[in-house]
């Protein structure tokens, strides 16, 4: 009698201990409780296990945004790759003040928030092109950034669209749409999506379109995530300091009014990271005139002359060694 009366006071205390977790004062924890299912999709029970409908309402209100649906002027971009010498304050001399023997890209290490950060600086978007895995849809496609930029003769490259994910396992079935030399490679709807891609004058066009209007548009490479961040140096707005989309490891994408385009990849797990809005607020301070959300968490991963410069972690915070395999992103390609 005496093991059962153990027993039960220590099952007692651990369920007033999760109690006090979950209920207490303690928002972060249900906070991350709520996001994490509600973004993992296939767990979204968890969350309504634990809290009521209105309670998780709430939660994902506070990371809700209002998108931007301004149509981005390429006119206001004037494409200068010539080399610079005055800078209007210390983030455009970061990026723009180039290193010796290199007048193709920069890369600097910064925060975002307070978390490290990746930022890479490519002179010429010219030579900015979609990278995809070798194949799609075989089993066997799927490649970590480091062996699909190295195959495609890249220098620096970054993961960014969507792939089927039903076990948390990827795939090499892509998601939405992919669109290389103005020719749609991938393609599972016809509805207009957010689009996220280069013209044929090399700026980046961000679109909500089939892929097929986007080419009508001009786009030679592109693939679908989002949101966009930054249309017309206009940036997106919150409807709290939650900051869109919880916390994560982020990647993003964006260009300044001189062309020049910005790769950023943030170090974090999947739900310890700088949020969208410190991912936005820091695009801004480099100057990015247009920018948009790519693939982040687990996938995220920055590549530079065949060396993954981030440490991707899994779900459980583990690193993953070489990076998820994905199946595309953006490659300077010289």
């Amino acid at each position: 009698m005496k093991k059962l009366t153990i027993l039960a006071i220590i099952i007692d205390l651990f369920i007033a201990i999760c109690f006090f977790i979950f209920y207490g004062p303690f928002p972060y924890v249900k906070n991350l409780v709520i996001s994490t299912a509600m973004v993992t999709k296939t767990h979204q029970y968890i969350a309504y296990t634990f809290y009521s409908e209105d309670t998780v309402k709430k939660v994902l209100d506070q990371n809700a945004y209002i998108p931007l649906t301004d149509d981005v002027k390429l006119d206001d971009i004037k494409i200068d790759t010539s080399i610079k010498t005055t800078f209007k304050d210390e983030y455009e001399e970061a990026i723009l003040k180039r290193d010796p023997g290199n007048n193709d890209y920069k890369y600097v290490k910064i925060k975002v928030g307070k978390y490290d950060a990746h930022l890479v600086a490519i002179y010429d978007p010219a030579k900015v092109h979609l990278i995809t895995a070798p194949s799609f849809n075989t089993g066997k496609g799927a490649e970590k950034i480091t062996k699909m930029c190295s195959r495609l003769g890249g220098e620096v490259c970054i993961n960014g669209g969507m792939f089927s994910d039903p076990d948390g396992w990827g795939s090499d079935i892509p998601q939405g749409y992919l669109i290389k030399n103005g020719k749609v490679i991938w393609s599972d709807r016809n509805t207009k999506e957010e689009l996220i891609g280069f013209t044929k004058d090399n700026k980046l066009l961000l679109v909500k379109d089939t892929a097929e209007g986007a080419i009508q548009k001009g786009m030679r490479d592109a693939l679908q995530f989002g949101p966009f961040l930054i249309v017309n140096g206009k940036t997106m707005q919150f409807a709290s300091e939650a900051g869109g989309y919880d916390r994560a490891a982020r990647v993003a994408i964006g260009q300044r009014k001189d062309g020049v385009v910005l790769f950023l990849v943030t170090e974090g797990v999947h739900t310890n990271g700088p949020n969208l809005k410190e991912v936005t607020e820091t695009l801004e301070l480099y100057g990015a005139y247009n920018a948009a959300n790519l693939d982040g968490g687990t996938s995220a991963q920055l590549v530079v002359q065949n060396k993954l410069i981030n440490t991707p972690m899994n779900v459980f915070g583990k690193k993953i060694n070489g990076g998820r395999s994905v199946v595309s992103g953006f490659g300077f390609i010289p």
